[in-house]
């Protein structure tokens, strides 16, 4: 696989984290360089390693998590969504918000956003294709992307405080339900 594919199949895979990190990015925990650079890593690194995982297991595995895995990326980013708007919804300083950069929020997120890359993982195996250089590519670009979002995300939460905590819940929630919906349906 070349890097044009790689790179078009990381940016697709990347999208999610993306809009995860903005999310984040907006509530104001993950305030330092020190976190952002830890999820953007993080998610990163599942994304390398759910998509060699999902190659190792080829379509033995295929069977088994594809009835699931849309409830399950539901499942945890609605969670944590459902939290971030709760967040936001309290009076100042009173909500203890965690931070997403540790912890079972980090792990958490980090699964929601890279169950897809084991099923390209999958589809690689099946292809027969190589699954080192892909895999590199879907972290590194999942890594820029992610900083970038986090550090936009900053940005606003800055600006528009609290009430960027409450959309960026929302937009995890949507991408849950956009995950849940095509699986169903389309």
């Amino acid at each position: 696989m070349g890097f044009a594919a790689s790179f078009l199949i990381a940016i697709g895979l990347a999208m999610d984290a993306f809009a995860v990190s903005i999310g984040a990015g907006t509530g104001g925990q993950v305030d330092d360089l020190r976190s952002k650079m830890r999820l953007a890593f993080h998610f990163g690194l599942f994304q390398t390693g759910m998509t060699v995982i999902g190659w190792l297991a080829g379509t033995t595995l295929l069977r088994w998590i594809s009835s699931i895995d849309h409830w399950v990326a539901f499942g945890l980013l609605a969670y944590v969504g459902v939290n971030m708007i709760r967040s936001g919804l309290g009076k100042g300083d009173e909500v203890k918000r965690s931070n997403p950069s540790k912890g079972a929020t980090m792990v958490l997120l980090s699964v929601a956003t890279s169950i897809d890359a084991l099923a390209v993982g999958i589809s690689l195996a099946v292809l027969s294709a190589p699954i080192i250089f892909p895999s590199l590519v879907i972290g590194l670009v999942t890594f820029a992307l992610s900083s970038f979002g986090l550090l936009a995300g900053s940005k606003l939460g800055e600006r528009f405080g609290k009430r960027m905590e409450i959309i960026g819940g929302l937009i995890l929630i949507g991408i849950g339900l956009q995950v849940l919906i095509s699986h169903l349906f389309f």
